[in-house]
């Protein structure tokens, strides 16, 4: 078997020795087409990626979170529950681990506080978010200045804050970055600013993110009593469904009857609307590549017949000198396979 192969691949690379020209055109057209496969395979996934991102970015719609039932409805009337159940540091550990689908998590609390900077005399009342290390996954506006306050500072509640652009700027009369390092006062407790949030376009009111550990301190005991949601994040969009299902599992585990306690809650609209959108998307670039595959298919065909029909003279001589039909279609099948080889592998390096 490897005598016919050897001479039709050594009969194929004599024939396209004998035409350069025809053969720099045929291999040309490969490089081509193949090139532009690539480009638009690679164009494709580069803006896919960059569209998961800016959904991840700006959209809740990766995020599940776990939140406790505080009453129900009954006759047209709102009762609360008698006890509210809280989510604690040790049950967002716990459900990380039991959730493979989750990139991370976090809890918060929230609510409202007075930021005082002595040193100039001035103050404004912003919103607070005590929140746990993990924040970052689920904040879109990243830290311009300075830093995020890291993991251990989270854990035992290190006096850091990190303020809002806009804070900051009103605060230092324009000047953001002389706060960096200075110490404000956040509701009742003293903390150094370690890092300043980027400016946003029409930025309104102001905000600042304590350690989820200083909610009391900060924002007093009454905001701090109220049930913590614990958000937890996919690491895709395809991976919400899974999480969701992760959840439940863990809750059922930990909970009789969890369904009366806590509600799974998902952005169900904004989920389909996206996977609808990366499911179109997918589809584009499947028909642009099948139609890049299908144009340098037909090229190489078009390249091939015409290599045939102008050899016809020198088929007729081989078959009369005793080339069997399979004898010929193999050396035209090495010699196509030889530009696909050559084109293919220089329109990938292009």
């Amino acid at each position: 078997m490897l005598a016919p192969l050897a001479f039709a691949a050594a009969t194929a690379a004599a024939a396209l020795r004998e035409n350069p020209l025809r053969t720099l055109l045929s291999v040309l057209g490969v490089i081509i087409g193949v090139a532009a496969l690539v480009a638009v395979l690679s164009l494709g996934d580069t803006f896919q990626a960059f569209a998961r991102a800016q959904v991840g970015r700006l959209t809740d719609v990766q995020s599940v979170s776990i939140q406790a039932v505080t009453g129900r409805w009954e006759d047209d009337r709102w009762v609360p529950a008698k006890a509210m159940p809280s989510l604690t540091l040790t049950a967002l550990a716990d459900v990380l681990r039991a959730a493979p689908a989750a990139q991370a998590g976090m809890l918060s609390r929230s609510g409202r506080a007075r930021v005082v900077w002595r040193r100039a005399g001035r103050e404004r009342t912003a919103s607070v978010q005590a929140v746990t290390s993990g924040e970052s996954a689920f904040n879109g506006t990243p830290v311009t200045i300075g830093r995020m306050f890291t993991a251990g500072e989270a854990d035992r509640n290190a006096a850091v804050v990190v303020l809002s652009h806009r804070l900051a700027a009103e605060l230092s009369q324009g000047r953001p970055e002389a706060l960096l390092g200075e110490a404000v006062r956040v509701g009742g407790s003293v903390r150094e600013v370690v890092g300043i949030l980027e400016a946003q376009p029409n930025e309104r009111g102001y905000a600042v993110r304590v350690p989820y550990l200083a909610a009391a301190s900060v924002l007093g005991s009454a905001a701090a009593a109220a049930p913590p949601p614990l958000l937890l994040r996919a690491r895709t969009v395809e991976d919400v469904a899974r999480l969701r299902a992760e959840i439940e599992d863990w809750l059922a585990g930990r909970y009789r009857a969890w369904e009366a306690r806590y509600e799974v809650v998902v952005s169900a609209q904004r989920l389909a609307q996206a996977e609808d959108a990366f499911r179109v998307l997918k589809a584009f670039l499947g028909a642009l590549a099948g139609i890049s595959m299908l144009v340098g298919g037909v090229g190489i065909m078009n390249i091939m017949l015409a290599s045939v029909t102008e050899r016809t003279r020198e088929i007729g001589i081989r078959k009369a000198m005793g080339a069997r039909e399979r004898d010929i279609r193999l050396q035209f099948l090495a010699e196509a396979v030889v530009v696909s080889f050559v084109g293919s592998g220089a329109g990938v390096a292009v």
